[in-house]
């Protein structure tokens, strides 16, 4: 699976390098204080939280995880217009307040390019199956539409409820 993986997603962060200037994630977290850059939070669930000035400098908290996993973080650090409407089907909607398989990577990406990284990723293979291959599917060029329903029907039995993810219009 390694194996596949890598050369996967050294083209999907090659591509989503290039798609560049990402908007604000909208926060699902109204009430949490801001945090700066370099400065890092448990949360309540126990996920860690740091933030980094983009998303090109990724957080701490994978310095000692496999080359892979960082990479899943650099991706989904680039693909906030693909994730935020993925639902993840892990149990962090009910666990982590989680808004979407976004949320599991990355709480928030700043206007000023800063990103609040989520470690929750770092302990779910549901997670990273779940931004892996929405991204992938994105860029074999299928639709936000076709990439959700086909998200839906693959984890709606035998995984948590989902989160509540909006619809891609």
């Amino acid at each position: 699976m390694k194996k596949r993986l890598m050369p996967i997603l050294a083209i999907l962060v090659i591509v989503l390098a290039a798609c560049g200037g990402k908007t604000a994630t909208e926060q699902h977290h109204e009430e949490t204080p801001a945090l700066a850059v370099g400065e890092e939070k448990q949360l309540p669930n126990g996920d860690l939280q740091q933030v980094t000035a983009s998303a090109e400098e990724l957080p701490a908290f994978l310095d000692d995880k496999s080359d892979d996993l960082q990479l899943v973080y650099q991706v989904a650090g680039n693909a906030e217009d693909i994730l935020k409407y993925m639902p993840c089907y892990c149990g962090c909607a009910d666990s982590a307040d989680h808004g979407s398989n976004l949320n599991c990577f990355v709480d928030e990406i700043r206007k000023d390019g800063s990103v609040v990284w989520d470690d929750h990723g770092t302990r779910c293979d549901v997670c990273v199956e779940i931004a892996v291959k929405s991204v992938t599917m994105a860029q074999e060029g299928k639709s936000l539409k076709e990439i959700r329903k086909t998200i839906d029907m693959d984890y709606n039995k035998g995984y948590a409820r989902p989160t509540d993810t909006p619809m891609p219009s």
